[in-house]
Parts: C-alpha cells; sequence; structure tokens
C-alpha cells in the first residue's frame, strides 16, 4: 500500500477543526498546527473580558477533542508557523520543520492597527482568550481601584472606557461594560457613584454594525443609549497618546483604558519558494475551490482567504459560517481526489447581542429583535460551542447571572513574576 499523503492544516479554529472533522483519514495523514494547545470560541471572547464567563468554559483542549468521534485520528503539533517554503514543501514553526503533501491555511486573522505608531502597546485588543483575560484584570482593578479612591476626578479618570469600532465585537463590549455601570455597580461598588464611570464606542461610519441590517443598526444604537453607552459615528481615531484619543476632526477624548476593536488583518507569514497572491487586509487570494494562487497544493480558508464572485466583489465575509461551509466543501473535494464542487457561501444570518434582553438578528427572510432575538442568539452560540460540559457550564453561568445580575467571576487573578525562564508562550 503507498503513503498516507500528509495534510498540514494551520490553525484549529472553525475552519481547520471541520475540515479535520469532514476528511477522510483512511485517506489522509492529518497533522493541525497552531500556537495554543485549545481552540477558542471567539464570538465570546467579549464575555470573558466582562467577567460573564470563565476562559475554560469556552475553550477546548486539541489533543482532547482530537480523540473524539469524526475528529480522530488526526494529530496536533504545537507552535507558530512563520515560515512557510513552497518549493520544499515545508513550513517552520520555532520548534521544527514539518514537510507537507497538502497544505490547508486556516489561520485566521489578528489586529489591525492601520499604521497608528505606538497603537498596539497602548491599547487592549480581544483576539484571544489571553488578550480577553488581560481586558478583564484591567476593567476589575480600575472598578476596585476607584472605590477606595477619595478624589472625585481620579475616579473619573480611572473609569473612563472607550471602545473604538462600532462592528459586532464592539458593539457587544460597550453592552457588556454598560451593564455593568447601570446593574452592577450600585450594587457591588456602593462607593462609586454611576456617573463616574464612563463609556463611549467610536465607530467611523455614519451607522453601528455596518454589515448588518439599517434596522439592526438603529436598534443596537438604541440599545447602547439604555445601557448609558455614548455612541459618537462617523469619528475616526487619528492617535493615542498620553490618555487622549486625538480624532481625525481635531476632537480630543481622555480615555485610560482603550478597547481596539476597529479591523483586523490575515496572519503574517514569510514566505520562500515561491510567492502567493495576496489581497487587502493580508488575505491569499483563493479560487473557487480555495486554492492559493500562485502556489501548488496549497489551500486557505476562513478569514485569511479572500474569493470574489458578483454578490462578494471584495471576497466573502469574515464570518465563521464562511469558514466551516468552506471546509466542509474541501473536504469533500480531497476526499474525492478531483475539485468536484466549487464552493458557494450560503448565508444563513448574523447577529449580535447587547446584552440583557437586547439583541439584534438578521435572517434571510426576517428580522427578530429584543428578547426573541437575545433568545436566539443564545440558544445559536450555545449549540455551537464544544463539548457538553462546556455547553452546561455557559448555560448555567447565563442562567445565574440572568437571574440576580450577579457572578463569580468577577476574580482578579495576576500572574506571579518568578521563576524567569526561557520561553515562548505568545
Amino acid at each position: 500500500m503507498s503513503e498516507k499523503k500528509r495534510i498540514v492544516i494551520i490553525g484549529g479554529g472553525f475552519g481547520g477543526l471541520n475540515l479535520i472533522k469532514n476528511i477522510d483519514k483512511k485517506k489522509y495523514e492529518i497533522l493541525l498546527v497552531d500556537r495554543n494547545n485549545f481552540h477558542s470560541f471567539p464570538p465570546l471572547f467579549y464575555q470573558i473580558a466582562s467577567s460573564g464567563l470563565d476562559p475554560g468554559s469556552i475553550s477546548f483542549p486539541f489533543r482532547r477533542e482530537l480523540r473524539k468521534g469524526k475528529v480522530k485520528g488526526a494529530k496536533y503539533n504545537m507552535g507558530e508557523v512563520k515560515t512557510i517554503n513552497f518549493s520544499k514543501k515545508e513550513v517552520i514553526t520555532q520548534y521544527e520543520t514539518i514537510p507537507y503533501d497538502i497544505l490547508i491555511i486556516a489561520a485566521g486573522t489578528t489586529n489591525n492597527f492601520f499604521g497608528i505608531k505606538g497603537l498596539q502597546e497602548q491599547v487592549f485588543t480581544l483576539k484571544s482568550t489571553g488578550e480577553a483575560l488581560r481586558c478583564r484584570n484591567e476593567i476589575l482593578y480600575r472598578l476596585e481601584k476607584a472605590s477606595i479612591t477619595k478624589d472625585p476626578e481620579e475616579r473619573r479618570r480611572l473609569l473612563s472606557f472607550t471602545i473604538i469600532g462600532g462592528g459586532p465585537t464592539g458593539v457587544e463590549i460597550a453592552g457588556a461594560i454598560g451593564e455593568m455601570k447601570r446593574y452592577v455597580l450600585s450594587r457591588e461598588y456602593p462607593d462609586i457613584c454611576i456617573n463616574d464611570l464612563c463609556v463611549t464606542l467610536i465607530e467611523g461610519t455614519d451607522r453601528l454594525l455596518r454589515t448588518m441590517s439599517e434596522r439592526s443598526s438603529k436598534e443596537a444604537l438604541e440599545y447602547l443609549g439604555h445601557l448609558m453607552v455614548d455612541v459618537k459615528l462617523l469619528k475616526t481615531m487619528q492617535s493615542y497618546k498620553d490618555n487622549i484619543i486625538t480624532l481625525a476632526d481635531g476632537e480630543e477624548i481622555y480615555s485610560e483604558m482603550v478597547i481596539w476593536t476597529a479591523g483586523i488583518t490575515g496572519e503574517p507569514f514569510v514566505f520562500e519558494g515561491g510567492t502567493p497572491e495576496i489581497t487587502r487586509g493580508n488575505r491569499f487570494v483563493v479560487d473557487e475551490y480555495n486554492r492559493v494562487a500562485g502556489v501548488r497544493d496549497v489551500y486557505a480558508i476562513g478569514d485569511i482567504s479572500s474569493h470574489s464572485d458578483e454578490t462578494y466583489p471584495f471576497g466573502y465575509p469574515q464570518l465563521a459560517q464562511v469558514a466551516i461551509q468552506q471546509a466542509v466543501t474541501l473536504a469533500k473535494n480531497l476526499n474525492k481526489g478531483i475539485m468536484a464542487k466549487a464552493f458557494k457561501y450560503n448565508d444563513k444570518g448574523t447577529m449580535a447581542t447587547v446584552g440583557r434582553n437586547r439583541a439584534v438578528v438578521d435572517l434571510n427572510h426576517f428580522h427578530l429583535y429584543g428578547r426573541p432575538a437575545w433568545a436566539t442568539w443564545m440558544f445559536v452560540h450555545l449549540i455551537s460551542i464544544l463539548g457538553m460540559r462546556n455547553k452546561l457550564s455557559v448555560l448555567m453561568n447565563w442562567i445565574w447571572a440572568y437571574c440576580t445580575y450577579s457572578t463569580s467571576l468577577r476574580l482578579l487573578f495576576h500572574p506571579t513574576k518568578f521563576p524567569k525562564r526561557e520561553i515562548d508562550c505568545n
């Protein structure tokens, strides 16, 4: 019998895991490479940041998942792919060099700061579990510090929160902090006046949630108003220095904690032995079969890929559903050994939540808002989480928070500094 071809998959997100689930393990040797040893559920990062969920509830060890059901049979190696050599068919991490017969890039995206100098070192972001935990620690620290601060002006400075970007992540984290302001502050931090906490959301276009309907945008704006969030539309950030946000029109806003959700870009790689075609947003240009233009035996799926058609002239939207559907289609083609089926995106709708009983849902034939939309949002996200234990954990946290407006997760953990050792954990 001939040896199996080796498929190396970079990235264990929605696309990577669904590809592994649907690929024929009898035909291929599958190796997953990811910088983390776990899969996370990015749509709920904002709930970690706002102390609504524990990170363990939405994170799943690869080695555990790869022993189960349809995913069983694949292998996992930890490492961050730095270099791809197309002529030698190798990917290089900080730990090893891995040969491949077929390479599938599902690495996703990272934060895009649009060339604003020094911004990366000054703002908080929400693109990983670690970044969400860092946000949670900072928010809790500021609440605790403000509760013992006697100077009113210093207290207001401590509690100045600004979110940059009015997409789903920006709206959801702004709503979560707004809920803390309206419902939690008086209960758990009675020494802080509710008006001392300021939440500002800045969006560069004329409405929130640009990828959703105008009705959803209008309702999201109204819900944020209920939660005492100050929304500034048609405002773009120019710089952030000494806690001063300078907008393009010259307006200045003081904020000691800035959460950046305004842009994403594809994960960067160094290329050798070939030059793939890259388009805006650092995305790989792919055809209808997700083959990367300019190189052989290389595919890209999910947010890091870009395929344009008449419906989506600038590429398919960077959503989980696109990655999942691309993974399923590509796996079927690889199983057959030929590219028999072209990918076509089936838009199942989009949704965003702005807090308790406040959400918007755009489906193909109807629109939901308020409590029905919120229930739909919870159901869809709950069934999308891997593992029954995790589903039950998230559900119990949501039920408890809904009934009591309280959570046991407002815990401020700071990592210890010693002993020091040479290790790259990212």
